[in-house]
């Protein structure tokens, strides 16, 4: 979609992301894809808010992490409501791509990959739409292996040598980003920029995880990040509002477990063969998350997942929010081509746009309970903060999209 700035079009594209935090890898990814469409091309993000896909709090909070993003070159910033965030990999980029196609102004969604080759992957998400395909995974599914197993071993049932593209993660997103397209009858055409290992070899200190462990440990990670994004994140230190970690909120957590009965274990996202029991008998003799997801894990299921079904069971989250699709777009940041853009999706968006919280009042029932756990998940977040003052509660009802001018 292209939009009028000054007398020019622009091509816009969409970027389906964490920033958990920002790293150089980052910043070369954005460049990438504004060096292989065009310089002036705009960059929209679609950004998980303050729980990631992992399973976990994000270090920074959502407004600091999109500021960070816009400072380093995106355009307009909106969130993946928590709900999606804390999907598999399948939701998670189906709820992004969605949110991209009905935003109504992009052209392209742009994701990094270890292959980089764009011909591959969309074989490869073609392939593994099939029915054979499904029927193989749910097959090997039934005999006991993990999805991530069956989804290897079908794989390389349907596709022979090619299924190695499903061994490297980043490769596995744009593949479901692909597939996601296709099967939303969406516009979006797929771009890649092949990841290299000088900008995101966990050895330099430049993956996201390294970063974190930093943080985490009270080092400065500053040299492996753009220096506008660092001095967000160094403000949010100072302020005692990062970097933030399960950890901190751990109390809170183990209460809200403990609270919890059979029937709320059984409303999780993923939940089967009983784990819900196993849960719940962890929850209560466990002094520790870590020891309950120990203790609670089985060959079945993922580390991650496990994570994911215990972070969404704390947030009151269920099946039913994720059975239908993102039902508005909520900003969290731009600067002035983002307001640009934002001007264009008014009119061409098929979702209700929100920047000011209070117009959420006048949106759908659905709309409504789930800005309303958005809410509340805010309000966990904020209790592992270190400084007192900044736990006040109702935070995702009065904070408005950061602006960078």
């Amino acid at each position: 979609m292209f939009f009028e700035k000054e007398d020019k079009l622009l091509i816009t594209a969409g970027i389906i992301c964490e920033y958990n935090p920002i790293h150089n890898g980052h910043l070369h990814h954005i460049d990438r894809t504004r060096q292989g469409l065009g310089g002036d091309c705009a960059i929209v993000c679609v950004m998980s808010g303050n729980f990631v896909q992992r399973g976990d709090f994000a270090v920074f909070s959502k407004h600091a992490r999109a500021e960070a993003a816009v400072r380093i070159g995106a355009d307009l910033v909106v969130e993946l409501p928590s709900p999606y965030a804390l999907s598999s990999a399948e939701g998670f980029a189906r709820a992004g791509v969605y949110i991209l196609q009905k935003l109504g102004i992009c052209d392209y969604i742009s994701f990094g990959s270890e292959s980089g080759d764009i011909e591959a992957l969309a074989t490869a998400a073609t392939a593994m739409s099939s029915d054979q395909a499904t029927s193989l995974t749910k097959q090997w599914l039934h005999d006991g292996v993990s999805y991530a197993t069956a989804r290897q071993k079908a794989a390389d049932a349907v596709l022979g040598p090619l299924a190695e593209i499903f061994q490297t993660p980043n490769n596995l997103l744009g593949i479901e980003y692909i597939k996601a397209i296709s099967e939303t009858g969406g516009t979006l055409k797929p771009f890649t920029v092949k990841r290299t290992g000088d900008l995101h070899d966990s050895d330099t200190g430049c993956s996201g995880s390294a970063l974190r462990k930093m943080l985490y440990h009270g080092e400065l990670p500053w040299l492996y990040m753009p220096q506008e994004a660092a001095k967000i994140y160094m403000q949010e230190i100072a302020a005692g509002r990062g970097p933030v970690s399960m950890k901190q909120a751990e109390l809170a957590l183990l209460s809200r477990l403990r609270a919890a009965c059979p029937a709320d274990f059984a409303k999780l996202p993923g939940v089967s063969e009983g784990l819900e029991h196993r849960f719940l008998r962890y929850a209560m003799s466990e002094p520790t998350i870590t020891a309950i997801l120990e203790q609670v894990k089985t060959k079945r299921y993922a580390m991650s997942r496990l994570r994911r079904m215990l972070m969404c069971l704390c947030l009151g989250i269920t099946a039913d929010d994720t059975a239908s699709p993102p039902p508005y777009i909520r900003v969290l940041a731009m600067n002035r081509t983002g307001m640009d853009l934002l001007k264009s999706a008014r009119y061409l968006s098929s979702l209700p746009i929100i920047t000011k919280p209070a117009s959420v009042h006048t949106l759908s029932e659905h709309a409504r309970t789930l800005f309303n756990k958005e809410a509340a998940a805010t309000d966990l977040y904020t209790l592992a903060y270190t400084d007192e003052l900044s736990r006040y509660g109702g935070q995702e009802w009065s904070t408005s999209p950061r602006i960078v001018v």
